[in-house]
């Protein structure tokens, strides 16, 4: 059932001509104000993942509840339509429950904050933002358990609740915290006052938005100003038609990647979707995908979100001049099919859900290249891994860190891929200076790995290391991907290197940790290698300038070594021509012929398999068993076992711990 609006005068809007110049004012006024949401969010959280790596997504849409400014896409129009209440002047709605809003928001440590703008009685635009709390409560610090069956286990869930509420006071309207929800919510979570400021500091962000749309129509009107917006949608449609009658065939397209493993020792699952274009219109149909798991790697992809996915990766890809905005949604079909990976079935769990949404960036690039070849992009850093460390220190104050790594994006057309970069565009690193000053932390290393960047004419970024030293007893858990398969290289390129987890401790011995585990013991002087992957090349090495090639090796991006798979040699520090072109003549006489465009690193999972153990340490992941609900026969997992009884890969079998050299891990 629709939310019933209440207005005081509910008069309908007048569609009026906004001269260009109105229009570029309007556009940039709503645009500051979107950035100025950030500036006044950034400056008053308190958790590193939003103070400091800006995992926050603001919005500003219009009464109808379709994003005209943002990141994210707009979860408005859903909410109107399914929210069976009120919306009030003074209102502000909070959720993270992505059952009750379609998936708005895909894990429960988002709380999604949304407040409808009213002026003179009738609702003209809503501003609304999620960020990533650090803690909501469940069974694991951090609230994202690699283990979890069930959504309950992974914290408090809220459906879409008045956090304030609208109330007549001496005949002013009022927005009224419910203080006694808020409390219970902090009650329930590890980090109370972080989370209390990171609330405070959105629903700062969100009055900030109103007073920018109120100080737009005090200037211009109510009429222009919807106008406007509408006109803003309309020049994103025209603009997306354009670029979708461009780039996507008539005929389909069909590609297919892999989640390595559940956490629980059975992988690899796969998604895969189909792609073709009716007229204007562009449809993806993820038919093929593999069933749903019973961890909780599991991603409720919402239609509108994956949409918004689509748009922004051609927006910036094609044109990065358009408004980005919700204009365009009508020019895109998706199908979901219901209880597959991708569209879970409550209760399904889905804290880990990253994984999944990062690899459906890889997943479109591979669709929508190979209709344009030479426009392709390589698998890049499709994932958000996360580092979580907490314990009590020597003031037996609990402390509890959550922070995002980044790796190598894809060699590209353009060029090559940056080096250890976010996924998310606007993310940034929390400086080793933070982290030492407010966590019993010492950081080690933080560097490039060399040649962890597929070779190719325009190379894959590089992944990044950390080595972490542990100060204080604590408990790590940590969430990544791409520790069997491999991002792909493209039109000859190569693919980039796996990620891998390394603990060495204080004793001397070394571990090979999985890339998903919980409650893993820590003590003083126990120093973690978190290395994430590289991205995949982009082109024919062969082709790459040696004198390129040696810029890298300088700037130990690049082995001296590594060189040679650009069939590059280097010696004394310098270019050997003639090394160099007697090495590329063998290399292309011995190389075979590609088959297709993408060099996945493998020929099938089930010989991908074969390989694992030789080259990553751990057995092979056991083939998923799935069932109706998500939960395998019998109710367990089921899991391949290393030698001494450990789970395959995952948390299964933590009584006991595979151990390797540190380079054991690597591909």
């Amino acid at each position: 059932m629709p939310a019933t609006i209440v207005e005081s005068s509910p008069a309908p809007f007048e569609r009026v001509a906004v001269d260009p110049i109105t229009l570029d004012i309007v556009e940039n006024a709503l645009r500051n104000a979107r950035n100025e949401m950030d500036a006044v969010l950034f400056r008053t959280a308190m958790s590193p993942g939003i103070r400091e790596q800006h995992d926050a997504f603001p919005l500003i849409a219009n009464h109808e509840g379709k994003m005209v400014v943002g990141q994210f896409g707009s979860f408005l129009h859903g909410f109107m339509q399914g929210h069976d209440g009120t919306i009030e002047e003074g209102d502000v709605f909070l959720t993270n429950d992505p059952y009750s809003c379609n998936g708005a928001v895909s894990h429960l440590n988002d709380w999604l904050l949304m407040m409808p703008i009213f002026h003179e009685g009738r609702l003209v635009s809503w501003a609304a933002m999620f960020g990533h709390m650090t803690d909501v409560g469940g069974k694991v610090p951090g609230s994202l358990p690699t283990d979890a069956k069930m959504i309950y286990e992974e914290g408090v869930i809220v459906p879409p609740s008045k956090i304030y509420r609208g109330v007549d006071v001496d005949g002013e309207r009022e927005s009224r915290l419910n203080a006694e929800l808020l409390n219970l919510l902090l009650h329930n979570c590890r980090m109370p006052e972080w989370n209390k400021s990171d609330f405070l500091a959105i629903i700062a962000a969100l009055r900030l938005a109103e007073r920018r749309v109120r100080e737009n129509i005090a200037r211009f009107g109510t009429d222009v100003y919807i106008s406007a917006m509408q006109d803003m949608l309309d020049r994103n449609r025209s603009a997306m038609s354009a670029i979708i009658s461009m780039i996507i065939p008539e005929d389909k397209a069909y590609f297919e990647d892999w989640i390595d493993d559940d956490g629980m020792g059975n992988g690899p699952y796969k998604i895969a979707c189909t792609l073709w274009r009716e007229g204007d219109v562009a449809h993806f149909d993820f038919s093929g995908s593999d069933p749903q798991s019973s961890s909780s790697i599991n991603f409720l992809l919402n239609e509108e979100m994956f949409k918004m996915f689509f748009g922004a990766f051609t927006i910036n890809l094609f044109d990065p001049q358009i408004l980005f905005n919700d204009g365009f949604y009508e020019l895109v079909d998706v199908h979901i099919p219901e209880g597959c990976i991708l569209k879970p079935k409550k209760p399904a769990a889905l804290s880990c859900r990253t994984h999944m949404l990062g690899r459906i960036f890889d997943l479109m690039g591979g669709l929508l290249g190979q209709g344009a070849p030479d426009a392709l992009n390589a698998a890049g850093f499709s994932d958000s891994p996360h580092f979580m460390y907490s314990g009590f220190d020597g003031r037996d104050e609990w402390y509890q860190l959550f922070q995002i790594g980044f790796g190598g994006i894809p060699g590209r057309p353009a060029g090559d891929g940056a080096d250890g970069h976010s996924l998310w565009p606007a993310f940034t690193n929390v400086p080793n200076e933070f982290l030492e000053a407010y966590f019993p932390l010492r950081i080690r290393e933080y560097s490039t790995i060399a040649d962890s960047g597929g070779a190719g004419l325009h190379r894959g970024g590089n992944g990044i290391r950390i080595a972490y030293e542990m100060l204080e007893p604590g408990e790590i858990s940590i969430h990544d991907d791409r520790w069997l398969t491999y991002p792909w290289g493209v039109n000859r390129g190569e693919p980039g290197m796996r990620s891998t987890k390394t603990l060495h401790r204080g004793d001397g011995s070394t571990e090979n940790l999985p890339s998903k585990c919980d409650r893993i013991a820590v003590e003083p002087g126990d120093v973690l290698h978190f290395d994430t992957w590289g991205g995949g090349g982009w082109g024919d090495p062969l082709e790459r300038d040696a004198a390129l090639v040696l810029g890298d090796v300088q700037r130990k991006l690049v082995t001296v070594d590594g060189a040679r798979r650009y069939g590059v040699v280097i010696a004394d520090g310098a270019v050997d021509e003639d090394g160099t072109d007697a090495l590329r003549d063998s290399m292309r006489g011995t190389r075979p012929d590609p088959d297709g465009p993408f060099d996945r690193g493998f020929a099938s999972i089930e010989e991908l398999k074969s390989r694992c153990e030789a080259e990553t340490g751990f057995a092979p992941p056991a083939e998923p068993v799935f069932r109706r609900g998500g939960l395998p026969r019998g109710g367990l997992p089921r899991g391949g076992l290393l030698r001494d009884g450990a789970s395959a890969h995952g948390n299964a079998g933590r009584a006991g711990r595979a151990t390797a050299s540190a380079e054991t891990g690597g591909a």
